[in-house]
């Protein structure tokens, strides 16, 4: 039977080095065998150039040259291009990408994916435009999923088309690992490194603690200017090493298995991709005990410490370091649920079956 076709807009550009970009590529690989997809993307976020690829095609329009629209460039060009091509429908990543639904729905019938609807913590001077954004996704959309289970039990009553689906992670990663790192370190690893990811919880625990031992921090420490001072200030009196944003897949999972602790004290997450990643590799983990994280592991799985209290922090670190052997059953534990519960193997054909309804 001909596969159908499915246009892609919202990853941006593959392949994925974080966030909705890996669940899009995900979905696409395990699913790639009953449907043609086509995903749009823009210079600024990928190395490939238009073309037929091993697992998708691949539109990629040139970067805008006011880079402050850059990625309102890509979703208009992205949407209206669709107008002319044959999709059989369209998986749209992004409540923040919602606006271009009006457009998509004069030809195709849409699936959102929200990787977050509630994103007030994150993006404050946006607040009222998101808002209006998620109204739009949820209310003009043919049917929308989710990866919060927090946002599903919320909006579950008003919208009869809303699932849960969970990221999800591929096993066995690639243990091909890259120049692993040498010593003894902790580890803090994000994208981007801005307030809502917790670095500064971190090292204000350290400093409580005066910890001498090695730290890396591994990110993109340049998103925001005053809070890159604020980090680089905490980090004066510890022995910290910066380390920028690692795309290559196989390294940064190098240094994760390598690390001694895994620290991971985000203030607001929807369902974090890295957080699964460093229980896949079965690292010993540190976590704020923010809803995203304890409506998918439990107290045996991870060890949690309270959301934004560098003291409980401190605290919890003090009593790992003693106890390391609690932290490691937890580590195989935690490793065990994913296996159960978070497989891309499984998780991709909720979205085959609801590619079926619509289609």
């Amino acid at each position: 039977m001909k596969k159908k076709n499915i246009g892609v807009i919202g990853l941006k550009g593959l392949p994925a080095f974080g966030g909705a970009a890996i669940v899009g590529q995900s979905i696409i690989q395990q699913l790639k065998v009953k449907y043609n997809f086509t995903v749009y993307a823009i210079s600024s976020h990928t190395d490939l150039k238009s073309g037929t690829y091993k697992d998708y095609n691949l539109v990629v329009f040139n970067k805008f040259f006011i880079s402050e629209l850059n990625i309102l460039y890509y979703y208009l060009a992205s949407a209206f291009h669709s107008l002319f091509k044959n999709f059989h429908l369209i998986h749209l990543h992004h409540s923040t990408a919602a606006f271009i639904i009006f457009v998509l729905r004069l030809k195709y019938k849409v699936i959102s994916t929200s990787h977050g609807l509630e994103t007030d913590n994150k993006w404050k001077y946006l607040k009222t435009y998101i808002r209006i954004q998620a109204k739009i996704l949820l209310g003009y959309s043919n049917i929308i999923t989710t990866v919060s289970l927090l946002e599903f039990d919320k909006h579950n009553n008003k919208y009869k088309e809303l699932y849960y689906i969970p990221n999800g992670i591929n096993l066995p990663l690639d243990n091909n690992f890259n120049s692993p790192p040498q010593g003894e370190y902790i580890l803090f690893c994000a994208g981007r490194i801005i307030p809502i990811k917790g670095c500064h919880i971190f090292l204000e625990a350290m400093l409580k603690l005066n910890f001498k031992g090695r730290i890396l921090i591994i990110g993109d420490l340049d998103q925001l200017p005053e809070y890159k001072r604020q980090i680089i200030n905490l980090a004066e009196c510890l022995n910290v090493e910066f380390i920028s944003l690692i795309k290559n897949k196989a390294l940064l999972h190098s240094y994760i298995v390598k690390s001694k602790l895994f620290i991971f004290p985000s203030l607001f997450e929807n369902m974090s991709m890295m957080l699964l990643e460093a229980i896949s590799l079965k690292a010993n983990i540190i976590c704020s005990d923010i809803p995203a994280n304890t409506l998918i592991f439990s107290n045996d799985e991870i060890l949690f410490f309270k959301n934004n209290d560098s003291n409980d922090l401190a605290e919890k670190f003090s009593f790992v370091l003693e106890n390391m052997d609690i932290l490691e059953e937890k580590s195989i534990k935690a490793y065990n649920r994913l296996e159960t519960d978070y497989l891309w193997d499984n998780i991709a054909h909720k979205y085959s079956h609801l590619y079926e309804k619509l289609l």
